[in-house]
Order: structure tokens, then C-alpha cells, then sequence
């Protein structure tokens, strides 16, 4: 590896250097701003130092690369002069080479460009996830000095949203599958469960024509039981009230030539693992079943985290968020998504049946965050 160290008047001037003695592969170690000359400490000069580097074919032992000779496009245009460039050793990389260029925006020595900053502000006041932020931004910054700081904002933010998008673009996003038959909908009290499994029927009957049943295990609440009782009745669909693995067992065989059969499970502290294992004891979990976990966006990514972690003896396969129409922060639902490499299945903005409900994809994810188009 060739690393120089180069200083300019601004950061600019020092790219073009980087570039005129390394090309357009280099990778920016390190930045920082730097004070140079003066007189008894007065009439310093501001500086900025930048260490690059360029992949060397030398490395395993080949014939030493010639130094780049001192060209005209080294003299910082206006000033007269050609700016300090020294060159360094070359190097294998190491564990701290490699650290510096997973850090290379130095942000306290160099400022973003603006249309960068204002970009980053903008993700920051959404919650998303710092490291997010400096993984998308370095791309970019990368791109933004390539391309001669040839970048609007809108140009930023539509890189921020390629680098957002391809981060979650691998997961299974979209609707139930319609491979399983049970649909198991879990989650803490509060987020919705009961209102979005109606939608989620409700859509499945009323789009794909599939005979729909519900299994309701929240015992715990007559309210709960008397609202999945009045859904069914207008969707004019069956439905089982289970105590234990018995009367489940005996629902799913009653429900044997149905298409779905839906499940609501009681709402209850998630701070209590007792929950979850309740939960065990009374639904069968196998592999017809279908697993959504609901969070909701009016929450904590804390409390979101720490719910996904109590029901992480369960197989999720995939989220519902809840309440989107309730916050207009949504980098929390973004940081689970990539945290947990888990898809969404729907988003809910509202309360009505069978409206308020979103089937998505990451672009839409995305869009939440930064805003559509």
C-alpha cells in the first residue's frame, strides 16, 4: 500500500493533489486541520493535512514504485507555491489501516461538505442508527470529491436513499406468503395486535377470496375477546377461544378445511418472560405456522429491542409496525429491520378496517425516513 501525506489550503486543493499523485482510487486515511508558518507564533496559516493511500501491486515483493514527480497540477492555484506533500513508506495493511478507512471522515478536524451535513442532520433527527449514517455518508463523500463536489442535495439524498435501500433490499419484504395456513400474530400489549389481524383477514378475504377462521388465546381480557368476536361477525367468520394446547389443538382440526386460520395471543407485560413461555404452552408452534411480530412506532427503539429480545425463543419471520400514522420519527423501525436482518409484513396508519394497512417494500422503508418523492 502507497500512503502520502499531502497538505493544501483547502480540501479541495488537497483531493485534486490526492488525485494528480495516486488517482482516482485513492482512499482517504485520515484528515486534519493543521497551522503552519507564522511569525513568533503569529500569522499562522490554516492547513489541511490529508494522509492517502493507494493499493500497491509492490506489495508481496515486487520492484519498488517510482515517486510522483512534483507536476504543475500540484501548485494550489493562486497562491504561487506547490503545498507540503510527503510521501510515506509503503505498507501492508494492518488492523489500523483498515480502521482508518472505516473512519475516514474526520468530522471533528474537516466539516461535511454542506449538502452532506444537511443530509446527515436530517437522519440523525430521524433516530437512525449512527453507524448507518457513517456507513451511507462515507460512500458518499467518497463520490462527492470524485465527481468534483458536483452534488446537490437532492443528489445526496438520493445516494442516502440507494445506500439506505440496498442495506434491507436482500430481506423478504411483502405481505403474508400464503404458504402457511396459522398466522400468529404476537407482540406486547398496547400495539394494535387485535385491530391488525382483523385488516390482515379482512384483506385476505376480500382481495384473495380465502375462507377465514380465528383462534383467539387472550383470555386475559374479555374486552379483547368480545372485539376479535364483533370483527368476526362482520367479516362473518368463525371463531375458537383456547385456554390451553387442548382446546388448540381441537380449534385447529375443527378449522382443518379452512384456507387461514388466524391467531390473536394476549397482550401482556413483555417485560415478563413468563409471557412468552405462557404463550408456548398454549399454541402449537410448527411449521404450518406463520409468526408476526408487532411493534409499534409510537415506541422506543429501547422498548422495541428489548420485546424482540423476551419473544427471541419464538421463530419470527417477520415485523408489523403499528402506529405509523402516531410519530413522524421512523429510524427506529429502519435500525430494527437492519439489526435484526428481519423483513416487514405490513404497516399500519390508522384504525380502520380493512384500511389503514400497508403492504411494504424497502424502497418504502426508506421513504419514511427521508420522504417520497
Amino acid at each position: 500500500m502507497k500512503v502520502k501525506k499531502i497538505r493544501a489550503g483547502s480540501m479541495p486543493e488537497a483531493m485534486k493533489l490526492v488525485r494528480s499523485e495516486l488517482g482516482n482510487d485513492a482512499i482517504i486515511l485520515n484528515s486534519r486541520v493543521v497551522m503552519t508558518g507564522g511569525f513568533l507564533g503569529f500569522f499562522k496559516k490554516r492547513r489541511i493535512e490529508v494522509v492517502a493511500a493507494l493499493d500497491s501491486p509492490n506489495i508481496n515483493g515486487g520492484a519498488p514504485s517510482k515517486e510522483a514527480t512534483p507536476t504543475q497540477d500540484n501548485m494550489v492555484a493562486g497562491q504561487g507555491k506547490q503545498e507540503a506533500l510527503e510521501v510515506l513508506p509503503e505498507m501492508k495493511p494492518s488492523i489500523k489501516t483498515v480502521q482508518y478507512l472505516n473512519n475516514h471522515v474526520n468530522e471533528d478536524a474537516i466539516p461535511l461538505p454542506k449538502p452532506i451535513a444537511e443530509a446527515k442532520q436530517l437522519l440523525l433527527k430521524q433516530e437512525l442508527s449512527g453507524l448507518v449514517i457513517d456507513e451511507v455518508l462515507q460512500t458518499i463523500i467518497k463520490i462527492w470529491y470524485k465527481q468534483d463536489e458536483n452534488l446537490s442535495f437532492d443528489d445526496v439524498m438520493t445516494l442516502v436513499k440507494q445506500g439506505l435501500i440496498k442495506k434491507i433490499s436482500h430481506l423478504p419484504f411483502g405481505g403474508i406468503s400464503f404458504s402457511k395456513k396459522f398466522i400468529n400474530v404476537v407482540g406486547p400489549t398496547g400495539v394494535g395486535k387485535t385491530t391488525t389481524l382483523a385488516k390482515i383477514a379482512a384483506f385476505s378475504i376480500l382481495s384473495f377470496k380465502k375462507k377465514v377462521a380465528f383462534i383467539t388465546t387472550d383470555t386475559y381480557r374479555i374486552a379483547a375477546i368480545e372485539q376479535l368476536k364483533t370483527y368476526a361477525n362482520i367479516l362473518n367468520v368463525p371463531v375458537e377461544v383456547c385456554y390451553n394446547l387442548d382446546d388448540f389443538q381441537q380449534a385447529k382440526n375443527k378449522f382443518d378445511e379452512y384456507d387461514l386460520v388466524f391467531i390473536d395471543t394476549a397482550g401482556r407485560n413483555f417485560r415478563n418472560p413468563k409471557y412468552v413461555s405462557d404463550l408456548k404452552g398454549i399454541i402449537d408452534f410448527n411449521h404450518e405456522m406463520e409468526t408476526l411480530l408487532v411493534l409499534s412506532l409510537a415506541s422506543k427503539q429501547s422498548d422495541m429491542e428489548e420485546i424482540n429480545h423476551q419473544f427471541s425463543c419464538i421463530d419470527i419471520d417477520r415485523f408489523i409496525f403499528t402506529k405509523a400514522d402516531e410519530t413522524s420519527t421512523y429510524g427506529a423501525m429502519f435500525n430494527m429491520i437492519h439489526q435484526e436482518n428481519r423483513a416487514v409484513a405490513y404497516i399500519t396508519n390508522g384504525q380502520n378496517v380493512p384500511d389503514d394497512l400497508v403492504t411494504v417494500t424497502p424502497e418504502d422503508i426508506v421513504d419514511y425516513i427521508v420522504g417520497a418523492d
